[in-house]
């Protein structure tokens, strides 16, 4: 059976100007049961996980400031969100859903994150809406309980993965992949083990040609035990906040085309969702909403 991590909290309300990336929490879940992709069963509700697993990836300081709300203002205006205990709550609660996602991935070949995706989680700081980087965490806690040690990152978000690549930079047991707009926010890039950065308007013929040509490769040299897939629709030529190309069409082909390759080489893969700011939220949530099509189809 899918599972997928959701939780209220997911779609705590901010304050007026930063709602509208909250909307789609709200909605793509009610768009899978509404259309039957996922029935009741198929979600489960994440909670805090135990600090270590978090600690695993980062700095005591910085944690310890951000549960207390102590973080510089500088730092702070980095987030982007107002910064509270309810929000600090709700990004704890995403990195357990991604954590309980990998063993359900263990288990069925596959996990869903309705939320997740904070790639621009430093070590030591937050920027871009990510606080906590919760692929990182799950990665760290199948290195810690020995269900996986080789891993792989694929960010294909429009954004590069900033914070995960300097997370582990230097890891030999985590190999980070990023394929990204190159206009796009970072403007400083950070260094990922292969960075991949498109041009404006990046087609969806151009796009899916460099991805089949790179992931084979990447998988035959690296044999990840166990994937992450950062699977953004920022890609989406609509997208506010993107400067790639892309149909929907050609979105739901990237997504395919990543889960087939891994289900073909038996290797697990927990999806988080990442970005996606169209200016029409139907076609945000319309694109996510592909992605667990995809994976009930795929799998079950």
């Amino acid at each position: 059976m899918l599972k997928v991590a959701y939780h209220p909290i997911y779609k705590h309300p901010l304050p007026e100007g930063h709602r509208f990336p909250m909307l789609k929490y709200d909605l793509l879940p009610q768009q899978l049961l509404y259309e039957g992709t996922c029935e009741a069963e198929n979600f489960f509700e994440p909670s805090i996980p135990e600090d270590k697993h978090i600690l695993a990836v980062h700095d005591p300081d910085y944690y310890n400031d951000l549960l207390h709300l102590n973080i510089p203002p500088k730092d702070a205006r980095k987030i982007g969100f107002p910064l509270s205990e309810v929000l600090v709550e709700r990004e704890r609660t995403i990195a357990d859903g991604t954590m309980k996602g990998c063993d359900f991935s263990l288990e069925h070949g596959i996990a869903m994150n309705i939320a997740g995706g904070t790639h621009h989680a430093y070590s030591n700081r937050g920027e871009a809406f990510c606080m906590l980087n919760d692929q990182a965490i799950g990665a760290r806690y199948l290195q810690a309980t020995g269900k996986a040690n080789k891993i792989m990152i694929i960010d294909l978000d429009v954004h590069q993965g900033n914070g995960t690549a300097e997370i582990f930079r230097g890891d030999p047991f985590v190999f980070t992949f990023s394929m990204h707009g190159a206009g796009n926010y970072p403007f400083k890039k950070e260094l990922s083990d292969l960075d991949i950065p498109l041009p404006k308007n990046t087609s969806d013929q151009e796009y899916l040609s460099i991805l089949k040509k790179t992931l084979p490769l990447l998988l035959d040299t690296e044999q990840p035990e166990f994937i992450f897939y950062l699977c953004g629709v920022d890609v989406l030529a609509t997208d506010k906040l993107g400067t790639l190309g892309m149909t929907m069409e050609g979105c739901k082909q990237r997504d395919a085309y990543v889960l087939k390759t891994c289900q073909k080489n038996n290797i697990p893969v927990q999806c988080s969702m990442g970005g996606g700011y169209s200016k029409d939220i139907k076609l945000i949530v319309e694109a996510h909403a592909n992605t667990f099509r995809l994976a009930q189809e795929l799998y079950f």
